[in-house]
C-alpha cells in the first residue's frame, strides 16, 4: 500500500526516483525498493515523503487504490465546489465550507486578491484583524527597543 502510494504521488509530481532519492537522502534503490513494497521508510523519511509530496501521512499510509491516489488533494487544501457569482458580485459559500470555517449569517469576511494568479481569499475579519494588531503591536515593540 505505501509503496503503490509512493510510487503514484511521485510520478504525480513528476519526480524520477533518482530524483526523489535525493529529496529524502537516500540511493535511488532504496525508491525503488520502497516501491515495490520490498522495504519501508522509517517514520522520519515518512514524514519527509508526506511534505514533498503535499499529503498527511495517514494518506501516504493508507491503503488505497492507484485512483484513489492519483486524486489526492495537498494537506491543508480543500475544494468545495464552483460558485455563479451574481449580477451584483454576491455568491452563496457553500454550506460545507460555511460549517468547517464556522462562517454565519453577520460574519464580516476580509477579500484578498493577488494579481499574479488571479485569486482571491476569503478570511473571517476577527482573526485577520487580530493578527494584523499582532504584527502592528510587534512593529511598535521593535521601534522602542
Amino acid at each position: 500500500m505505501i509503496g503503490i502510494n509512493i510510487r503514484v504521488l511521485r510520478k504525480k509530481h513528476k519526480l524520477s526516483q533518482e530524483q526523489l532519492a535525493e529529496k529524502v537522502n537516500v540511493s535511488r534503490q532504496t525508491v525503488a525498493k520502497w516501491e515495490s513494497e520490498e522495504a519501508f521508510p522509517d517514520i522520519f523519511k515518512c514524514k519527509m515523503l508526506s511534505d514533498i509530496f503535499q499529503v498527511t501521512i495517514d494518506q501516504l499510509s493508507r491503503d488505497m487504490s492507484e485512483e484513489e491516489a492519483n486524486q489526492l488533494r495537498p494537506k491543508g487544501k480543500q475544494f468545495f465546489g464552483v460558485v455563479k457569482v451574481g449580477e451584483r458580485g454576491q455568491m452563496v459559500i457553500p454550506k460545507q465550507a460555511r460549517e468547517m470555517y464556522q462562517i454565519h449569517a453577520g460574519d464580516k469576511l476580509v477579500v484578498l486578491g493577488e494579481d499574479a494568479t488571479k485569486g482571491i481569499a476569503i478570511l473571517k475579519s476577527e482573526g485577520f484583524l487580530e493578527f494584523a494588531d499582532m504584527i502592528r503591536k510587534a512593529e511598535l515593540k521593535g521601534e522602542t527597543e
